[in-house]
């Protein structure tokens, strides 16, 4: 079309720039955009966040050349524990993980773990790592632009007041997309009012890969493995969920007494003696969904396009599937020699992705309402359902299948 460049992607966190690195190398002219600046080493001083990624999404990264970056280990999930302790906490009848529902390394096909914690810290080195080294891929970080639209391209004026041309946008901004807000593009948000405690926790035993999801009626309690360091060979992270007040008051006590009720809520784990491996982050929570994906030469990704409750860790593996269909997409035209913003090919993006998108968020949001009530009726419900999936295995296996991203 005579643009500068075949795409502008407008974010280089995970999804922006695992998008950016696979399509550079299809051939596309690619100008990717970051506000913040690239660290090829992990941060001193990392802020809490660690994703939990499908196992289906890790050939999606190495295809792109960041998985093969990582800069340290990540931690594969073997074994994940279910547990509903239905308001038992802090009686001496808590429920503990026989009482629940495990997925162990027999429901996984081929002995693949379910997932792979990575830190943010860590994922976002490697990225750095990457970009640096494909061609096709023009970098600008720290760098921003001013964007409008028309009807046959895209121009970015650049901070630098350099003005380029791309015959398509993708705006991987995040969950305040400054791109969706300029295409007035609407938004629905779905606020829980309550708040996700972050914390890294060290412990004496270790964790074998084993991930716990302890459902209370105030929100979830989850501990999730992470790979060690030399200080603290064994690791987990925790993410609880509740109401403002509460998640002040546990942030307010002394590591003492916090560890003390993060082992009431480990449903009997054994791992130890357990101290405080840094200090607590906190994040409120709410779910949103962008009233459509695309407008003029723009289509919306990751964040931008929908946010999610992190009681089932899909946030970032939704975003990932986004990349996986673009790259299809957008790979395919490109080959084609068709235009990358045409509107037919905008409209049949959101056509697959959005439908599957809006059903995740809804189940998210429908189990965060299920397991944070203590009514009798649908406790009994959720229990049923808990025992059923560990009596059938082909129910679990295909659940696990899905979850898997496979």
């Amino acid at each position: 079309m005579g643009t500068d460049y075949d795409l502008c992607i407008n974010g280089g966190g995970p999804i922006g720039a695992t998008l950016a690195c696979l399509l550079a190398r299809k051939g596309l002219r690619i100008l990717l955009l970051e506000r913040s600046p690239l660290s090829t080493t992990p941060a001193r001083n990392p802020d809490g966040r660690a994703y939990a990624l499908a196992e289906g999404i890790r050939p999606l990264l190495e295809d792109a050349g960041i998985w093969q970056a990582l800069p340290l280990p990540p931690q594969p999930i073997t074994t994940i524990h279910v547990t509903d302790s239905q308001g038992r906490i802090p009686a001496a009848s808590r429920s503990t993980i026989a009482d629940g529902l495990s997925f162990t390394g027999d429901d996984a096909p081929e002995d693949r773990p379910f997932g792979w914690m990575v830190e943010a810290h860590n994922l976002l080195a490697a990225i750095a790592r990457t970009l640096t080294n494909q061609p096709g891929l023009d970098v600008r970080a720290p760098a921003t632009g001013r964007f409008t639209f028309s009807r046959d391209e895209a121009r970015i004026t650049l901070d630098t007041g350099e003005t380029v041309t791309a015959s398509l946008v993708i705006a991987a901004d995040g969950r305040q997309s400054l791109l969706r807000q300029q295409a007035g593009i609407g938004l629905t948000r779905i606020p829980y009012n309550k708040i996700a405690l972050v914390s890294v926790l060290a412990h004496e035993k270790p964790h074998h890969g084993s991930a716990l999801e302890n459902f209370l009626p105030q929100g979830p309690f989850a501990r999730l493995p992470l790979p060690g360091t030399e200080t603290h060979p064994h690791r987990s992270a925790i993410v609880w969920t509740d109401r403002p007040g509460r998640i002040a008051h546990f942030t307010s006590l002394d590591a003492a007494s916090f560890t003390r009720l993060v082992e009431d809520r480990l449903c009997g784990e054994d791992l130890g003696t357990i101290t405080l491996a840094g200090r607590h982050w906190t994040y409120p929570l709410a779910s949103q969904y962008a009233h459509r994906y695309h407008a003029t030469r723009l289509l919306l990704a990751g964040d931008a396009a929908h946010g999610l409750h992190p009681v089932a860790g899909q946030g970032m593996n939704l975003g990932f599937r986004d990349v996986r269909t673009l790259n299809d997409i957008l790979g395919d035209a490109h080959a084609r020699g068709q235009d990358l913003g045409a509107p037919a090919l905008l409209q049949h993006y959101q056509r697959l992705s959005r439908p599957g998108n809006l059903a995740m968020l809804a189940g998210c949001d429908l189990m965060e309402r299920l397991f944070s009530t203590n009514m009798p009726l649908i406790r009994h419900a959720r229990h049923a359902g808990l025992m059923a999936m560990k009596r059938l295995p082909s129910l679990r296996h295909g659940f696990v299948q899905k979850a898997m991203g496979l």
